[in-house]
């Protein structure tokens, strides 16, 4: 396929503990050495790898992720492979994320299941200042499914979506968000690990897109205060035998006994998973009431204030949706911690509270109380200590990521409590 395409330069691609897309570029003459796996990096100098006396790592390339970039020119082009990180005594290594979900899905299989998910993704796109540095300035006024004129950054989302399709993506729909310069693009569910590839993928896509429009493309998950921030809501389903197993035509909801207990499980552990699918203490400052996030732990099949939303399709398409997750998360973690807690409630058959059709949002906080309602954690240290007793979650990470992931995230905490932000200066300075 390289030398079919023209393909001069192919890059490695891994992710890092935090969810950061990694690379190291190859020429295509060394392709049948990396296939062979025989390719060696440096894993002291990737974040919460190994230390410097254990640092030789292997790439080993997944074939199935081979893709030629279509905005590289066609003479000399550009190909990636997505990679597996190895011991060097040929074990798989116990930091990579993508193993991590691998053993989450290997569990599921043991139980008879697949899993499928399928993302939503938020983005904003800005204006760079006259230096070409990212601003917070947004390019249009626009607000949800608005169109051009007002929607200015429709061409670079039109960009964005033909360079997903060239790439193997089914693009299911693309419309302006609720927000001013906000942009949802959503591609088709496919088998977990797939879908992990192809949100490092979809970022990688949308952030170099952008860039040629001379825009900035930010997942952060609230950039404006006084605005909506950016979600990832995650549809998840589990098939047996080729069947949906969230579908059962004779209950009344249509749901399986294996749906009701994969919602139990997410439910018990979604204060630890809150710490995996948002992991900075910006994704804090979008978990609020009054923005469409979700911050109830609750579930319906009607209404869309719940943390957990059932769409309407039913048979094939039966399938949960959280709607907590931000794409500032690892979604190779994030995956496996929803779903490791998912397979826990199938296991144990851990019955979900009772669906609340009300808006939440209308809700006094004695009439919550009343109907058993909790909240997610409200800062990123609530969320981390949650996660630290939470052994099924620590489980789907590792001990390895699980002790890296905590020491990172609590140094972040510990930097941000730390500083003196612009608010209190303008709030105290005079006041005091």
């Amino acid at each position: 396929m390289a030398r079919e395409e023209g393909v001069k330069f192919i890059r490695l691609q891994f992710t890092d503990i935090p969810g950061i897309l990694k690379n190291m570029a190859i020429t295509v003459e060394q392709l049948e050495k990396a296939l062979n796996g025989e390719l060696m990096f440096d894993g002291s100098s990737i974040e919460g790898f190994v230390r410097i006396e254990e640092s030789d790592m292997y790439f080993r390339p997944d074939p199935k992720t081979f893709i030629v970039f279509p905005w590289r020119p066609r003479d000399g082009a550009v190909a990636r492979m997505i990679c597996d990180v190895y011991n060097p005594d040929g074990t798989p290594f116990i930091g990579d994320p993508r193993y991590a979900l691998r053993r989450v899905l290997e569990e599921a299989a043991e139980m008879g299941y697949t899993c499928n998910a399928g993302p939503e993704l938020e983005f904003f796109l800005f204006h760079l200042d006259e230096k070409g540095r990212p601003t917070t300035i947004t390019h249009d006024q626009a607000s949800y499914f608005d169109l051009s004129p007002i929607d200015l950054g429709e061409e670079a989302r039109r960009d964005i979506v033909l360079t997903l399709e060239k790439m193997g993506f089914e693009i299911e729909a693309s419309h302006h968000e609720v927000a001013p310069g906000q942009h949802e693009i959503d591609f088709k569910y496919s088998d977990a690990l797939d879908v992990a590839d192809k949100i490092m993928t979809f970022k990688m896509v949308v952030r170099t897109i952008a860039q040629r429009h001379g825009l900035h493309a930010t997942f952060m998950p609230k950039p404006i205060f006084g605005i909506n921030g950016s979600g990832m809501h995650t549809n998840i389903s589990l098939a047996k035998d080729g069947e949906n197993a969230f579908y059962d035509p004779n209950s009344p909801l249509q749901l399986s006994e294996v749906a009701y207990h994969f919602i139990g499980g997410v439910i018990k552990h979604i204060k630890a998973i809150t710490a995996v699918a948002n992991p900075t203490v910006n994704s804090y400052k979008r978990l609020v009431p009054g923005y469409e996030a979700p911050v109830y732990v609750a579930w319906s099949c009607r209404n869309r204030s719940p943390l957990i939303r059932i769409p309407a399709k039913r048979g094939p398409s039966t399938r949960i949706e959280l709607r907590s997750p931000d794409p500032s998360c690892n979604p190779y973690l994030a995956l496996a911690a929803i779903i490791k807690a998912g397979l826990d409630g199938v296991k144990n058959k851990i019955q979900p509270p009772a669906p609340v059709d009300k808006n939440i949002y209308h809700l006094t906080p004695e009439e919550r109380a009343e109907l058993g309602i909790d909240c997610l954690p409200g800062s990123l240290i609530e969320a981390l200590a949650e996660l630290e007793k939470d052994d099924v979650i620590k489980d789907a990470l590792g001990p390895h990521i699980y002790e890296k992931f905590m020491e990172a995230k609590l140094k972040e905490w510990d930097e941000y409590r730390t500083q003196v932000h612009p608010w209190e200066i303008e709030t105290y300075l005079t006041k005091y």
